[in-house]
């Protein structure tokens, strides 16, 4: 069951999710009941674009917040005071050189609800996340990314602030 598996977050991660689900459900379901209201008293509902619009983003809402309670239900806050800060975890930042790209590169690693590879946020669970969760800096890595085997080495490993 993937509904029920435990999710690691950081505290930042939750509290995001947190903020996230109390915008939902206080502000912009009444929104959605204003629009709908709105497009109510417009008369026939059988051809009304604004109905159907107003009643598709309520169901998206709804189905938002009912993934995020999920979530929640099965976090597992990562608590950096509990973790070993000379070895990278959930919730570390993380510089790396890349043998492969020759370069380095900035990660941090986090749950995979958390992660976006665009902001350089790394889940926990992807090939690069996984093989660098447990290491210590000067170590070397090979992984197998969906772009081919790359080699990294561990450069420097900072508790996230």
């Amino acid at each position: 069951m993937e509904d029920n598996k435990k999710r690691l977050l950081t505290y930042e991660g939750l509290k995001q999710l947190e903020d996230e689900i109390q915008e939902l459900k206080v502000v912009r379901r009444k929104e959605v009941a204003q629009k709908i209201k709105e497009a109510r008293e417009q008369g026939d509902l059988s051809e009304n674009a604004e109905y159907d619009a107003a009643k598709d983003e309520q169901r998206d809402i709804e189905a938002r917040i009912e993934e995020i309670e999920k979530i929640l239900k099965n976090a597992e806050v990562v608590v950096d005071e509990d973790v070993d800060a000379d070895k990278i975890h959930v919730g570390t930042n993380v510089k790396v050189y890349n043998f492969t790209y020759d370069e380095e590169e900035d990660f941090k690693i986090v749950g995979s609800t958390e992660s976006n590879s665009l902001i350089g946020r790394i889940s926990n669970e992807s090939p690069i996340g996984s093989a660098l969760i447990g290491r210590q800096i000067g170590d070397v890595i090979q992984v197998e990314t969906p772009g081919g085997i790359e080699e990294m080495k561990v450069l420097e490993i900072h508790r996230a602030s």
